[in-house]
């Protein structure tokens, strides 16, 4: 039988809320809706499978935006796993869009703790708000702990203002995309107190299921053909009206449904450690350049935090890489700190400064737009 899917729009964080209450507890399916993202080529369909609960529309920062449908188990099974990775149940600040996996995440986990989300004040996230939201979150006895969600932009952001840096020092846990995450970002929460788990996950994994490299609850974790493979309750019933996509991304092998995440991993000891997108690798001078490996690298220099490393088409060399900062740095410098470390033709070619570094409502940067800036002829 089909269950209707309902689309609201994620700029009313408690309509939402109420939503995926209705959707958990067996009413329509939810699909929040960002008003001002562009509409992808099909609408949505009127009804969905009566397992899938929520859909979530993916950003498409590196190619065209599915629509991933969730089942109520695969959400709730993600949202015990967590809690109990982190200590237990609790109250959270919600700083995340609600069209996007990880601010859904923040409300599904209060669902199940039975806790009212403090909601940041809609907006360019400031710190101000989010010491406001963290001031108004109330906890009790049955989940006493204080959680939040950010996105690397909003950790450096709050940790540039004492008053916030204080406020976030308060929380039992505070969630950071991990793989985005620059090492002196870390650093620096860590010198403040700030008591940072780096995350790693997908819409398709109902969000982070890996906590600081290590996989949690009953996800595992491999790598095949260099290929990191996730598997586990937590995986999505696949892609709204793409059954292709759906059949090549979700396979199963030895008895076990595994999620096909794109990325190059490593695996020791049932540690995760990232390195970067398969399909993110530029060939120049007969070389190949993990685009990921550089960008890591960039970003470890001095105010480099949210620079990004994409390609730029090279009649000489075919393509290289180059550099998209709003903060100044002497190419040289780069150049010598990448190729100390991957080799000459990993070094940028070049250093394109911005006003702003294109960015997608996730707090992820936008690559295409990036690529744009750094190649306009492309």
């Amino acid at each position: 039988m089909p269950r209707p899917l309902v689309a609201l729009d994620a700029s009313d964080p408690l309509a939402v809320l109420r939503g995926l209450e209705a959707a958990l507890a067996g009413g329509p399916a939810l699909l929040p809706v960002d008003q001002e993202a562009p509409a992808l080529p099909t609408p949505p369909p009127a009804d969905v499978q009566q397992r899938v609960a929520l859909v979530v529309t993916t950003s498409g920062s590196t190619g065209t935006g599915k629509r991933v449908a969730l089942s109520s188990e695969a959400l709730l099974a993600g949202a015990a796993a967590a809690d109990a990775a982190l200590g237990g149940p609790g109250g959270w600040v919600l700083a995340l869009p609600t069209h996007y996996i990880a601010g859904l995440n923040v409300l599904t986990r209060s669902i199940t703790a039975g806790t009212a989300p403090s909601v940041v004040a809609p907006g360019h996230f400031a710190a101000a708000a989010f010491v406001d939201a963290a001031e108004r979150l109330v906890t009790g006895p049955a989940a006493p702990r204080r959680y939040t969600s950010l996105v690397p932009v909003q950790l450096a952001r709050v940790l540039d203002d004492p008053r916030a840096a204080r406020a976030l020092a308060g929380f039992d846990a505070v969630l950071v995309g991990g793989q985005s995450t620059p090492a002196p970002l870390r650093a620096r929460a860590v010198a403040a107190g700030v008591r940072i788990v780096t995350t790693y996950g997908a819409s398709e994994t109902s969000g982070g299921c890996v906590y600081d490299g290590v996989p949690f609850g009953t996800v595992r974790a491999e790598v095949v053909d260099g290929e990191l493979q996730l598997a586990g309750p937590m995986l999505a019933e696949g892609y709204l009206g793409d059954d292709d996509r759906t059949a090549s991304t979700f396979v199963v092998r030895d008895g076990l449904r595994w999620y096909r995440t794109g990325d190059a991993a490593e695996v020791e000891d049932n540690r995760v450690r990232v390195l970067g997108r398969l399909d993110d690798v530029v060939i120049t001078g007969g070389e190949k350049v993990p685009l990921g490996a550089v960008e890591r690298l960039v970003r470890e220099l001095p105010g480099q935090d949210g620079a990004v490393v994409t390609r730029r088409s090279s009649g000489e060399w075919g393509e290289v890489p180059v550099v998209v900062t709003a903060e100044p740095i002497d190419l040289e410098l780069v150049r010598e700190h990448v190729g100390n470390a991957l080799g000459r033709a990993a070094r940028p070619a070049a250093v394109v400064l911005v006003d702003a570094v294109p960015m997608l409502a996730s707090g992820k940067p936008d690559r295409r737009a990036v690529r744009a800036v750094a190649d306009p002829d492309v």
